[in-house]
């Protein structure tokens, strides 16, 4: 009898365990659920580093955009600065590209963009409220809206090779 509810109870153990790992079979476990995909962008309106000037992202209706938050002291941002660059300058004419920093200062921001050079307009959020509003849960990210202002995809790590960048941006082209 005791035999019989242990092989019970280890089969229940079993079933359960394979239960649970059918139902996460093909997902990725470092996925952050990103719940802001399909909806319109928030708005936003803060100023930008290399004017005395706001920027909001309703002057932009009409234009997809891409959106990157980063920072100095992230490392993989440093990596990911180069294709950002290279795309502003190839597909800058077609689409809107700002970068925001993200916990950063102006000083530092400043700084490395002096050193590295920018092709495109970076916004100063000081108290992280932008990034709050898009859920932003690291650095870098970015965040691809089309014309209509819809966020079609976030992109939750750094853009290293332009090909994978151009392919994102594309189809937010289209």
């Amino acid at each position: 009898m005791k035999r019989g509810l242990a092989l019970l109870a280890a089969l229940g153990v079993v079933g359960g365990l394979v239960f649970i790992l059918a139902r996460a079979f093909g997902k990725d476990p470092h996925e952050v659920p990103f719940k802001l995909k399909g909806k319109p962008a928030p708005d936003f309106s803060i100023k930008r580093l290399d004017a005395d000037e706001v920027v909001s992202l309703s002057s932009f209706k009409g234009r997809p955009v891409v959106l990157n938050f980063w920072a100095t002291w992230c490392g993989p941002c440093k990596y990911e600065h180069p294709v950002l660059d290279w795309a502003a300058g190839e597909f800058g004419d077609q689409a809107v590209f700002l970068g925001i920093v993200f916990e950063d200062t102006e000083a530092n921001t400043r700084a490395f963009l002096k050193q590295n050079g920018w092709n495109f307009p970076q916004l100063f959020d000081p108290k992280s409220t932008v990034a709050v509003d898009y859920g932003v849960s690291g650095v870098p990210e970015t965040y691809f809206i089309n014309r209509d202002g819809i966020i079609v995809k976030k992109y939750p790590a750094p853009f290293t090779d332009p090909r994978v960048f151009a392919a994102e941006v594309k189809e937010i082209l289209q």
